[in-house]
């Protein structure tokens, strides 16, 4: 069941972002989709175990406009630079699975909402320590001129894509 759902679940989610992406920017894009994706697979991992096909249906279908509004007010509206939509898709929709377990009475709010508690504090805190002790071995930020020219070519020397047509 953890596998059939698993599916549902992603499925769900990438067509969600595709329809949503549609109806806010005028048309749903590849990255959007395969966002959509792993959007639906962050937020059924927690439920998986509890849920059916029916409850995978209803989470993906949210996870898909839930962690793309995320990914706008993350990015846009606060100017976080969260690469890669990170705590957007995984975070968003982890916390969003996780919260479904207890809305589909697989188990008890307090449970559940403790459990996020908990975990939200131990990763803020490890963040960062592991962020101060990161900053005594190296630089956290390259300097402007590097940012700007890229790091592939600043640091490595090279290229990622060449982008001539």
């Amino acid at each position: 069941m953890a596998l059939t759902v698993t599916h549902i679940s992603a499925a769900t989610a990438s067509l969600s972002w595709a329809l949503w992406e549609r109806i806010r920017f005028g048309r749903a894009s590849m990255v959007g989709i395969v966002t959509g994706t792993i959007a639906g697979l962050a937020s059924i991992t927690p439920a998986s175990g509890f849920v059916g096909p029916i409850e995978a249906l209803a989470i993906g279908a949210v996870a898909g406009v839930l962690c793309q509004e995320a990914v706008i007010l993350i990015r846009t509206k606060m100017g976080i630079d969260d690469s890669l939509d990170v705590f957007a898709v995984h975070g968003v929709g982890g916390i969003f699975g996780t919260i479904m377990i207890a809305l589909f009475g697989a188990g008890t709010w307090a449970a559940q909402l403790g459990a996020l508690a908990i975990v939200g504090l131990f990763t803020v805190v490890m963040t960062f320590a592991l962020v101060k002790i990161v900053g005594l071995v190296t630089r956290l930020r390259v300097d402007v001129e590097t940012e700007t020219n890229g790091l592939d070519l600043s640091v490595h020397g090279e290229r990622a894509y060449e982008l001539n047509s």
